[in-house]
């Protein structure tokens, strides 16, 4: 595993665990918080099941599902003055795995290649 693997798998369980923190404990709605830090971990959620066993595609998943986190981060951080860290922590965590989760192929795309032989 390369290491922008393990900055994705890192940035996908600190998601998970963001919309936990922020949703049931930090920062819960009035009624029923449980249930709304369950529907904020839907979208990572499938991003969690291929890591826990060991699928490679776990980073794309998660990338597809942070950009709603970044997409909520940063609404989230312009209307509500009392979530502003919460909700810029949960765009920058999104950020950061769309990244590290691409980080390997844009290596593999933009790096020297030999020569092709003229034919």
């Amino acid at each position: 595993m390369s290491r922008a693997n393990r900055v994705a798998a890192v940035a996908i369980v600190a998601l998970l665990a963001l919309q936990w923190l922020w949703h049931a404990w930090l920062a819960p709605p009035q009624s029923q918080p449980w249930a709304m830090a369950l529907f904020f971990s839907l979208p990572i959620l499938p991003a969690v099941v291929l890591l826990a066993i060991g699928h490679r595609r776990a980073g794309f998943w998660g990338s597809l599902a942070a950009l709603v986190y970044f997409s909520h981060g940063v609404m989230a951080a312009w209307s509500d003055p009392g979530a502003t860290g919460l909700a810029l922590a949960q765009s920058l965590l999104a950020a950061v795995l769309v990244v590290s989760a691409s980080w390997d192929g844009v290596r593999a795309r933009f790096s020297k290649r030999p020569a092709a032989p003229d034919v």
